[in-house]
């Protein structure tokens, strides 16, 4: 799937993503826990994308940051999913979402310090182990930092590169990030372990003030954010890219014309840029 393009498989799409003709992206991406333990009709559809698609899988609840110990059932079943289905990437995200057994239905920021980063990391040594795979955490959007001790870009490649995981890129949230904290966008990226990225993501976002753009996966992508998206892949070997969208699901035909546009740019960066190499 190198250098491929794939969509996120929501259940609105099932009937343009699954007919025999028409528009078809390289892979598709399902979050697990909407699709574990399921039976019935939307079992036979997870049968019909699995037989039609490489997929890969993006998590929502392991709350890799949270203070709370790991959910070792969950990952079991988690296991069981991901092998089943031959899922050949899965990524959760660099963030919290439970405390105090307390289920908070959002990405909470950790705080950039040494100690959280301990924390992490051995969390997520564990959670390799238990799944026999490598793991992609994601670059998350954040609207505050939390007692920070250092830059998010240290705190991200100390992560990286003490756990032995990979990185999925979230360009998406890098410029959105970078507009609502005042920093440079791509000195972020070259301050990131980019032989670690396994992975990339591209969304749209809203602009609901002058000062704050708020991560929503519910809009088209905006051309900035497909400069950056441009200049990321530069650096890197050809990795997968995702294309996701998360609510306003538009018509199929309109994602496709995304796809399309993430194709082009791929298609003609990593080409040229291996071909000179």
């Amino acid at each position: 799937m190198k250098g491929k393009v794939g969509l996120g498989f929501r259940r609105e799409l099932t009937d343009g993503l699954l007919s025999l003709d028409g528009f078809k992206p390289d892979f598709v991406e399902l979050a697990p826990e909407n699709w574990m333990n399921i039976g019935g009709y939307w079992k036979k559809v997870l049968d019909r994308v699995v037989n039609q698609y490489p997929v890969t899988s993006h998590g929502l609840s392991l709350s890799i940051g949270s203070p709370d110990e790991l959910d070792f059932e969950f990952i079991k079943k988690l296991k069981t999913f991901l092998d089943q289905n031959n899922v050949q990437v899965y990524s959760e995200h660099l963030s919290y979402s439970k405390a105090n057994n307390a289920h908070l239905y959002d990405l909470l920021p950790i705080p950039f310090r040494e100690d959280a980063i301990n924390h992490i990391v051995e969390r997520i040594k564990i959670v390799q182990d238990l799944l026999g795979r490598k793991i992609a955490l994601e670059n998350v959007s954040y609207y505050t930092p939390v007692a920070a001790e250092m830059s998010e870009a240290v705190f991200i490649t100390e992560i990286i590169n003490r756990a032995d995981c990979n990185l999925l890129l979230d360009v998406n949230n890098v410029y959105v990030n970078a507009f609502n904290h005042d920093y440079n966008a791509e000195g972020f990226i070259c301050a990131l372990p980019l032989d670690r990225v396994a992975y990339i993501h591209m969304a749209g976002h809203e602009k609901v003030q002058e000062d704050l753009i708020i991560d929503t996966h519910g809009k088209a992508i905006i051309d900035p954010v497909f400069e950056l998206f441009d200049f990321t892949i530069k650096k890197l070997k050809p990795v997968p890219v995702l294309l996701e969208r998360d609510f306003n699901i538009p018509q199929l035909s309109e994602l496709e014309k995304e796809v399309k546009l993430l194709e082009q740019r791929c298609s003609t960066i990593w080409s040229k840029k291996h071909a000179t190499a």
